[in-house]
């Protein structure tokens, strides 16, 4: 299994970060440390830290593709509250099911779909 790093913006919900480090892994989460985030900051400070970035923010997609963030892993997520609570089951099945390939794909995961880029 490859070991992989996360960042976690501030509009990932918190759940995925309990799930994630509870499995094992290195989650730290841009809310602990602050209030709001630069979001291009965060991206850049993914791709140094070698993390893949989480978040909800449907903003991210663009910023990764508009300014040529080559190296930017990210996963986005799509969840609408009526269906939230199986946010953090459906990211730990991804990292678990797609583990080798998160560190070159765009994924963005949704309720019942995962789309890769």
């Amino acid at each position: 299994m490859t070991e992989h790093r996360f960042l976690a913006h501030e509009s990932c919900d918190f759940t995925v970060v309990r799930a994630l480090r509870k499995a094992g892994y290195d989650v730290p989460a841009a809310s602990e440390v602050t209030i709001r985030s630069d979001d291009l900051l965060l991206i850049k400070q993914a791709a140094v830290e070698g993390r893949i970035l989480l978040t909800g923010d449907k903003d991210f997609g663009w910023l990764v593709y508009a300014n040529h963030e080559d190296s930017a892993r990210v996963i986005p997520f799509r969840f609408p509250g009526n269906v939230r609570s199986l946010l953090s089951g459906a990211i730990l099945n991804l990292v678990n099911a797609r583990s080798q390939e998160l560190a070159n794909s765009f994924f963005v995961v949704q309720p019942g779909n995962i789309r890769i880029r």
